[in-house]
């Protein structure tokens, strides 16, 4: 994974960056591979999206939000996030939270 460059999500979600693991570049028909890494304090927007996704924690412990409630996370975590359903992952500890998200091609932005 850090062969793979890591992008600055800017103000859209300050202290998170992405890296696209598996996608466009490796001509993926269907799925794309994405890890997220939050630094501490960081958190995604509160959004949604019209494709579902699956979250697996890689390290760090968080927090996912979302219409439902709270669920907390770490390292082994899964998560999975309906179509169309508000959500957010916070980092929730002191040191970096990281996420492999998975989502079909057409959300790979």
């Amino acid at each position: 994974m850090k062969d793979v460059p890591a992008v600055a999500m800017g103000k859209i979600a300050p202290g998170v960056s992405k890296q696209v693991l598996i996608g466009p570049a490796e001509k993926v028909p269907a799925f794309v591979m994405r890890r997220f890494i939050l630094k501490p304090g960081a958190s995604t927007p509160w959004h949604k999206h019209n494709w579902e996704h699956e979250i697996f924690v890689l390290q760090g412990r968080g927090l996912a939000v979302s219409q439902k409630g709270k669920k907390q996370l770490k390292r082994g975590s899964v998560v999975f996030v309906p179509a169309r359903e508000m959500h957010q992952f916070k980092n929730a500890g002191k040191t970096t939270f990281s996420m492999l998200c998975l989502v079909p091609r057409r959300g790979e932005m």
